[in-house]
């Protein structure tokens, strides 16, 4: 029997009156402990401060952020502790509300009206659940692959009726530990004894991600004939046409997708990636558009969509003349990308490069004259750069704003930045054929390759010379700076220097300069605390 007056419970719901109702329910059930608020952002903050056994949670809360968004940002900010049950509860009943709360994973679904026993008789079957599952839980949320394999075997001989729960973290313990070919085995086992989504999921998702496309695409194929309401497959058979070099129908499964489950902002943000790149302009800003309003109280919220909405806006027009519905959104796209990113230096040189665009398109050329010297000052300026992505995005708007050298300039930093990752330099082929930008460093990538080498068998001192070399000859690449700053500190870590850790510290400061979204950033956090640590 479930010791309900031990448990600490969460209710958040915009309604007084269901809130004292559902509170009234949990004291009949004998719970004591009960916080209750009405806003997704109040839910946050009791959740930072206090670890729920279970929270129930309304879906729909007028205004501010929503129960999928809470869960979404509980999640990604590890507030959740292993044990607690998290309930979605709404009296919304469209497909896309649904879809939309299940693809954030609640622990059950709950709708309205209920009453006490149908709420206690859930209840009971979580907490129970979740009380026998703890063990591999805890693993799982501590990233321990092995203790959650060893778990997983120890429950299934203890509890078999919760063989199916264990083993979908069998799996991702699996797929943790780098044994595919196991993790292959155990998939295919269990979809040959009764084939599930997640399963299903899952094999395919292996088979794409070891480039085995074909198979990939068989198995999408075949959930989604199983289960044609799980938007999820329709997602990974859009992922694996495009990594086939077909990016038209790659963008037909997604709208398949986004037919059932619209409310994802990460699959509209690919809607609209895949139709800019189609040249479907006006699905491209359809999607984005739909980014920016799901955006608006979500933690991942991201100011390329009102850009990239603004972009598409600009590109529907064949003959280069805006619609005033079409200015007046990309006013209020601007305005509200200012304000809400407005300690941004790199995102106010682009804002203001649009603006500058939509003037020019407008015939107001000694204005739009004047909004792209600002930006050029404000770039001049900048202390950091542009993402690679970014920055093939400032070329495209200085070149049409009659700024060509500017423009050219951009690619070359671009290129001395990022030029050792194979897909910039593809990307930049694409904006130029200029030789002193593609064939730019070279010699330092190739010092910067042997340094990689000899890092690789333990010569540290060699390989700090070569990336030394690399630096000097390419000092703003990132990537240089963080391999100069690893081998440093590992020579660091052998004999204490002054001069060593100066030239550390510089080397990260040079890398600072990164995009927040650069996914070296990571490592550089790390490398920083490692100095910080000598």
């Amino acid at each position: 029997m479930i010791e309900y007056n031990r448990k600490l419970f969460l209710v958040v719901d915009d309604f007084t009156d269901f809130r004292a109702a559902l509170i009234g329910m949990l004291r009949q059930m004998g719970v004591n402990d009960i916080d209750a608020v009405g806003r997704g952002e109040e839910a946050l903050a009791l959740c930072r401060r206090n670890q729920y056994d279970v929270i129930l949670h309304d879906y729909n809360l007028g205004g501010g952020k929503n129960g999928q968004q809470v869960l979404e940002e509980l999640h990604h900010r590890r507030l959740l502790p292993p044990h607690c049950v998290f309930v979605m509860i709404s009296a919304e009943s469209s497909q896309a509300m649904v879809l939309a709360a299940l693809e954030c994973e609640p622990d059950s679904y709950l709708a309205k009206p209920f009453n006490q026993a149908s709420l206690q008789q859930r209840l009971d079957r979580l907490i129970a659940m979740k009380t026998t599952l703890r063990p591999l839980l805890e693993a799982h949320h501590e990233g321990d692959h092995a203790r959650v394999l060893e778990a997983c075997r120890q429950v299934i001989a203890a509890h078999p009726r919760y063989r199916p729960q264990c083993q979908r973290y069998l799996v991702m313990a699996l797929g943790g530990l780098g044994q595919h070919g196991e993790q292959e085995r155990v998939l295919r086992d269990l979809i040959a004894e009764r084939p599930v989504p997640w399963a299903m999921l899952a094999l395919a998702e292996l088979y794409r991600n070891s480039g085995r496309l074909d198979e990939a695409r068989d198995t999408y194929e075949e959930g989604i004939r199983q289960f044609p309401r799980v938007p999820a497959m329709y997602d990974g058979l859009a992922a694996t046409a495009l990594a086939q070099g077909d990016p038209e129908q790659a963008q037909d499964y997604l709208q398949q997708g986004l037919r059932l489950s619209p409310n994802s902002l990460r699959r509209q943000e690919t809607m609209g990636s895949l139709a800019r790149r189609n040249r479907d302009h006006e699905q491209a800003a359809r999607a984005y558009r739909q980014a920016v309003e799901l955006g608006r109280h979500s933690l991942f919220r991201n100011p390329e969509n009102h850009l990239n909405l603004v972009s598409s806006l600009h590109a529907q027009s064949d003959d280069g003349t805006l619609s005033q519905r079409q200015l007046v959104e990309i006013r209020q796209t601007l305005t509200e990308l200012d304000r809400t990113w407005r300690d941004d230096p790199a995102l106010a040189v682009r804002s203001r490069l649009a603006q500058a665009q939509t003037l020019r398109r407008t015939g107001q050329e000694d204005e739009a004259r004047r909004l792209t010297d600002q930006a050029l000052e404000q770039l001049q300026e900048m202390p950091g750069f542009f993402s690679a992505e970014a920055a093939m995005q400032v070329f495209t708007q200085l070149d049409e704003l009659g700024q060509s050298q500017r423009a050219q300039q951009v690619l070359a930093t671009c290129a001395e930045m990022y030029g050792d990752d194979p897909q910039v330099m593809d990307a930049l082929a694409r904006h130029t054929d200029d030789p002193d930008i593609l064939a730019a460093g070279s010699e330092a990538l190739e010092w910067n390759r042997q340094g990689i080498l000899q890092y690789q068998q333990k010569q540290y001192a060699a390989a700090l010379e070569l990336f030394r070399r690399a630096g000097a000859a390419q000092p703003r690449n990132i990537s240089f700076a963080l391999n100069t700053a690893q081998s440093l500190l590992r020579l660091i870590s052998r004999e204490p220097s002054a001069d060593l850790v100066r030239e550390c510290r510089a080397c990260l400061q040079r890398a600072s300069q990164m995009p927040a979204d650069d996914h070296r950033r990571e490592r550089y956090l790390k490398l920083c605390d490692r100095l910080e640590a000598q």
